[in-house]
């Protein structure tokens, strides 16, 4: 499937198509993602996979850097691979609002010129891609799960299409830059390396002394929500589970472990657990050291969500399940035998000081 991105009005400070040289953007920016100066995960995997598709062009891996007090990620976005960051820091861009946010992208794009722009596809990350689309004379995929470059620099970005039953790549042939936002936890980040050197480069604010409409008064968090994708260990459940009351003993594991619960489409469908929890195509995509599938079947649809986790276990009834295939681990008995017995297991060697690791792979 093939974009044909369509010339969008003239944004404040940037040509008209018409007068634009395509052939001067080059280098592939990555806008990073903060929280009160805290890189969010998302950021670090894109500049991995920046890090391949600039090396394959042969051109250089930039970063974005917008807030307030944002040296540190500037610093730590060289140590994940990027040659050159761009830093804006200002006051008014402590908590993050669309119009300051997507007014300095839109200057460092103009004045930059990268030829690709990644975004991660995350709320903020959503809203800042789109706002910026709307002042461009180009395209923008979202929510890909693949990216990646040909001989006439043009990326490819693979996205689920038609209700998640297929996957489109679109391409963006006629403008620049190239955008696209990427789900959090598809890519790798590259090992952190403080011995690299790159440039930090500080622009200005470009709304200095201007009023903002909106203004942000409390940031209220939601202590009971799910962040799957920061999960570093994530117990789901699947059809097997049986109902509400198996994802409880789901959670208890989960709890010894410090981890969180996931589920399949299968169980989020039935009520079983909320929409939250859902790993998978139509769920996130996790990346966690480690990753426990009880009473799952192993539909792609919810292995493509997590068949990059460091460590999979799988428990399931049926020894010629498919989550077998992508588990380095595997368990055949029943989940409600097995499950209670791994909680006491880990939380006596956990209680003993002990480290849980895992290595190799067999089914038992």
């Amino acid at each position: 499937m093939q974009m044909e991105a369509r010339p969008q009005k003239k944004a404040v400070g940037l040509q008209p198509e018409s007068e634009v040289d395509w052939r001067a953007y080059q280098g592939l920016l990555v806008v990073l993602e903060q929280r009160d100066g805290v890189a969010k995960n998302v950021s670090w995997q894109l500049l991995g996979e920046g890090r391949r598709l600039a090396d394959q062009l042969g051109t250089e891996l930039l970063a974005l850097a917008i807030g307030h007090h944002v040296d540190d990620v500037a610093r730590q976005a060289i140590y994940y691979g990027a040659d050159r960051v761009y830093v804006c820091d200002h006051l008014e861009l402590e908590q993050y609002r669309t119009r300051p946010y997507s007014r300095v992208c839109l200057e460092v794009i103009h004045d930059f010129k990268p030829e690709i722009v990644l975004f991660g596809a995350t709320y903020t990350g959503r809203d800042l891609a789109g706002a910026i689309a709307t002042h461009l004379p180009t395209g923008l995929t979202a929510d890909c799960t693949q990216l990646e470059v040909d001989e006439d620099r043009l990326l490819h970005a693979t996205r689920p299409a038609f209700s998640e039953k297929q996957m489109a790549t679109i391409l963006c042939k006629q403008f620049k830059p190239q955008m696209a936002t990427a789900r959090p936890g598809v890519f790798k980040a590259l090992a952190k390396d403080e011995t690299r050197t790159g440039e930090i480069i500080h622009v200005p604010y470009p709304l200095e002394n201007q009023v903002m409409n909106a203004q942000v008064l409390q940031f209220v968090e939601d202590t009971n929500r799910i962040d799957l994708e920061a999960a570093d260990v994530i117990v789901a459940g699947g059809r097997g589970v049986g109902g509400p009351e198996g994802f409880q003993l789901l959670q208890k594991l989960a709890d010894v472990l410090g981890g969180v619960v996931g589920a399949s489409r299968v169980a989020v469908e039935a009520g079983w657990i909320d929409h939250p929890h859902q790993v998978g195509q139509t769920g996130s995509t996790v990346r966690p050291k480690l990753y426990i599938a009880a009473g799952i079947s192993g539909a792609i649809q919810h292995v493509v969500g997590m068949q990059n986790s460091e460590s999979i276990i799988a428990i399931n009834s049926d020894p010629e399940a498919p989550i077998f295939q992508v588990a380095q681990y595997g368990i055949v008995g029943d989940l409600f035998d097995v499950i209670p017995a791994l909680t006491e297991a880990f939380r006596a060697r956990l209680a003993r000081g002990e480290e849980l690791t895992a290595s190799g792979g067999r089914t038992v």
